[in-house]
């Protein structure tokens, strides 16, 4: 099931990545890990300012409501419990898959 809530959100048909940070691990479909390094990620994230702009892999907005949201997130304090790592960029360019392991393996769910 996680399988396919990533597949929906980061395949590279370039589906919407409206996400909703949730307070419960429980809730989540993805645990997230933000990364210190950019060379640990397995995908580089921008912060977009609106849905509309959240358009291509790694392009992130986070909305208000679970319910206009694509996938709901859990950010943990430790890699070892996270289905996703990511390192924040500072440029919309710099977004997109960084561990093309993850990115075939998500693929072959699909």
């Amino acid at each position: 099931m996680l399988a396919s809530f990533l597949v929906l959100l980061f395949s590279s048909a370039s589906y919407s990545q409206k996400i909703y940070k949730v307070k419960y691990e429980s809730q989540a479909d993805v645990k997230v890990f933000v990364v210190q390094n950019e060379s640990q990620a397995d995908l580089n994230v921008y912060m977009v300012s609106s849905e509309s702009k959240a358009n291509k892999d790694g392009l992130w907005y986070i909305g208000d409501y679970d319910s206009r949201s694509d996938i709901k997130v859990y950010f943990v304090d430790y890699e070892t419990p996270a289905d996703l790592k990511i390192f924040y960029v500072d440029y919309e360019t710099q977004a997109g898959w960084k561990n093309t392991t993850k990115t075939s393996w998500l693929k072959l769910k699909h």
